[in-house]
């Protein structure tokens, strides 16, 4: 059995048990994810403890991390701060910031054996030496270049078809043009759009 302990955390037991009760019985790699991720403001604290009977159990006993869960996570209540806050007509109210004391408990698995450590040599990488190309004479890289130079040749784009319109381009023929058109039998009077 490892034991860590954390002491005097500003943070009031009943918010602290939330983050302990989800981790309770769970392998550490397990519950080292859950903290992580636990949007609570005690998770961060109960992570670094957890971190630290992590440490003691691999420095202290030899234990490895695979084999080893949470057995008991306790919680209790440490010293009040009492504060006092004003109230109407001259009354105070009391504030209890509250304390907490956490005891946390890791056992290993049963069954579980040691890993032992092996002493491996260390392995010889083979270099492969690329195959040599035969040489090329100058006439074939002389033809390849004029290839290249020919593929790199942007093809002409064809020129855009002149754009057929009833009336000249300039402004007094637009509006005279636009000015004479109509829906039906009725002459268009309003235009949205200026010309």
């Amino acid at each position: 059995m490892i034991t860590a302990k954390l002491r005097y955390l500003r943070i009031s037991p009943r918010k602290v048990r939330l983050v302990t009760d989800l981790i309770k019985g769970l392998p550490v790699e397990e519950a080292e994810r859950q903290l992580r991720f636990l949007t609570k403001r005690a998770a961060r604290p109960v992570l670094k403890l957890l971190n630290s009977a992590l440490a003691n159990a691999q420095s202290n006993n030899k234990l490895a991390k695979e084999n080893l869960y949470i057995d008991k996570i306790i919680v209790e209540g440490g010293p009040m701060l009492k504060r006092w806050q004003p109230r109407a007509m001259g009354r105070a109210t009391p504030i209890r910031k509250r304390t907490s004391h956490i005891t946390l408990i890791l056992n290993e698995k049963e069954g579980s054996v040691a890993p032992e450590k092996k002493e491996t040599e260390p392995t010889k990488v083979k270099i492969e030496k690329p195959p040599v190309k035969p040489e090329k004479k100058e006439t074939d890289l002389l033809e390849e270049l004029g290839r290249v130079e020919e593929e790199k040749k942007p093809a002409a784009r064809p020129k855009p078809a002149p754009v057929h319109r009833p009336y000249p381009m300039t402004s007094q023929a637009k509006k005279k043009f636009f000015s004479r058109q109509t829906f039906g039998n009725i002459k268009k009077y309003f235009r949205r759009k200026s010309i």
